[in-house]
């Protein structure tokens, strides 16, 4: 007869060791003990250019401070979704994480500027304005009391509609068409606007929504095609460029404050590489897609005039401002950048 240590010992055994794993994964000791583990998470592919992007600031790190540091990257929600990443970060149970636009809105009403459709004319505007810490600046440093701070943006790209059987050449081709839209009260709106149905859900159910026909299109940039499969379904694209909403990657507070002013120098040049990386491999990975889904997958890639569009969204930017004063300097300062590099849509 078995003993009743062990008749007990054994689902005791197999219910702590997922919680001892995880214990040890966040915890901050390595192997050497004065060496710091710094854990970064995020939710994309070994091969996107997010995680090409933050591999080169591992083994900046690793090169510069390894006799301190040693610089992890948890790829494909391995720390778990975005939302929990974001928390972990805030708490400090790991050091960094890639947080979309609309989590970060939740702790801090600067970050709905990113949402509004059409803030941005052309992508040269984008990427200028982005790169301006005067209009960054105070939305990235506006989560701070919540215990984390944006150090540095990746580009996502344009959003733009995307349609089974329907081409979208002006706000009236949306008419009566359900188009999925991320869970973000701006993006429905921005529906109404345009005249077509908001299916807001989550990300990966759009697949199977739009091969049963549960919705008509949906809206994202190049690689959603792609990557996710949904050129084999929808088979127009338009460039109305919509959205341009940068991916934020954050820190927790206290990591930073903890470094000494070396340390941060160094880190911050990595976040400049980061930055700069993630966007040269996002401009391959783009046309990459591009070329795979007009050969391979048959999608009509199609370029409408976007200045109906940005007429029928324009009472979005007026109600936001209403609510949101504090955003207007930063709203203006876009602006400026809006005249100098005027929209390139065809």
């Amino acid at each position: 007869m078995k003993s009743i240590q062990t008749l007990f010992f054994r689902p005791f055994h197999l219910l702590f060791l997922p919680l001892l794993t995880v214990i040890l994964l966040l915890s901050g000791c390595s192997s050497a003990s004065h060496q710091r583990i710094v854990r970064i998470g995020h939710n994309q592919s070994t091969n996107h250019p997010t995680h090409i992007a933050l591999t080169a600031f591992q083994n900046y790190i690793n090169e510069q401070l390894g006799d301190r540091y040693v610089v992890e990257v948890y790829p494909s929600e391995l720390l778990g979704s975005q939302t929990d990443m974001v928390q972990l970060t805030q708490t400090g149970a790991i050091d960094y994480c890639i947080a979309s636009n609309a989590i970060l809105e939740t702790f801090s009403k600067n970050y709905e500027i990113f949402n509004l459709p059409y803030l941005f004319a052309s992508a040269e505007a984008y990427h200028h304005a982005m790169d301006d810490p005067l209009i960054t600046n105070p939305i990235f440093t506006s989560t701070q009391k919540a215990g984390f701070t944006a150090v540095t943006w990746l580009d996502a790209g344009t959003r733009n509609f995307y349609t089974v059987q329907k081409p979208i050449e002006s706000p009236s081709d949306l008419k009566g068409l359900k188009i999925r839209v991320q869970q973000s009260p701006t993006n429905i709106e921005m529906m109404r606007l345009l005249g077509g149905s908001a299916t807001p859900m989550g990300f990966g159910d759009v697949y199977t929504a739009l091969q049963s026909h549960i919705i008509d299109g949906a809206e994202n940039n190049e690689m959603a095609l792609t990557d996710n499969g949904h050129g084999d379904v929808c088979k127009y694209y338009s460039y109305d460029m919509h959205q341009m909403v940068p991916d934020i990657l954050i820190g927790n507070n206290a990591f930073i404050e903890d470094m000494t002013k070396e340390e941060r120098a160094v880190f911050e040049e990595g976040y400049r590489l980061i930055n700069q990386v993630q966007r040269e491999e996002w401009v391959k990975a783009v046309n990459h897609a591009r070329d795979k889904a007009a050969n391979e997958q048959k999608v009509q890639f199609l370029y409408p005039d976007q200045a109906p569009f940005v007429k029928a969204c324009l009472p979005l930017h007026q109600s936001v401002l209403e609510k949101n004063s504090a955003i207007r300097p930063i709203y203006d300062a876009i602006q400026n950048y809006n005249a100098w590099y005027p929209t390139t849509a065809q």
